[in-house]
């Protein structure tokens, strides 16, 4: 099943905004009810790794790749368990997919939530950016 879904991607010019979206079902939701819990956005570009970008930690902590910082804003709305990521003065380096992700309970890195991939284990399916 799938427990991550995101939504908003699309294609903008460079110097655009978006907003994306990660809806969260109700058994992501029991797991971070009862523990600590991070989430992040990641994003991959073909023949790429895949990137952290942003994580949040239950507590509301942030961290952001130096990339992005000062141009995208991760935050959550616990009440409705959707996750977001603001995205302004987009670049076209910013194109990829982006990946939600969660784990739980949270890990941590230097900066804040952990942004290494292979510490998430539950995964959205990706949305399509392109700027241009």
């Amino acid at each position: 099943d799938v427990q991550l879904v995101e939504s908003g991607g699309d294609s903008v010019l460079a110097g655009g905004s978006l907003r994306l979206s990660c809806a969260s079902s109700e058994y992501m939701a029991s797991i971070f009810r009862a523990s600590s819990f991070c989430m992040g956005w990641f994003r991959q570009i073909p023949d790429k790794e895949r990137e952290g970008v942003a994580g949040i930690e239950s507590d509301g902590s942030t961290n952001y790749a130096d990339s992005v910082k000062g141009r995208f804003t991760i935050s959550q709305d616990s009440a409705k368990n959707i996750l977001y990521l603001q995205m302004h003065s987009l670049k076209p380096e910013d194109t990829a997919i982006y990946y939600c992700a969660a784990e739980s309970p949270a890990k941590w890195g230097p900066g804040g939530p952990t942004l290494i991939p292979s510490l998430f284990l539950y995964w959205g399916r990706g949305t399509q950016v392109t700027v241009s």
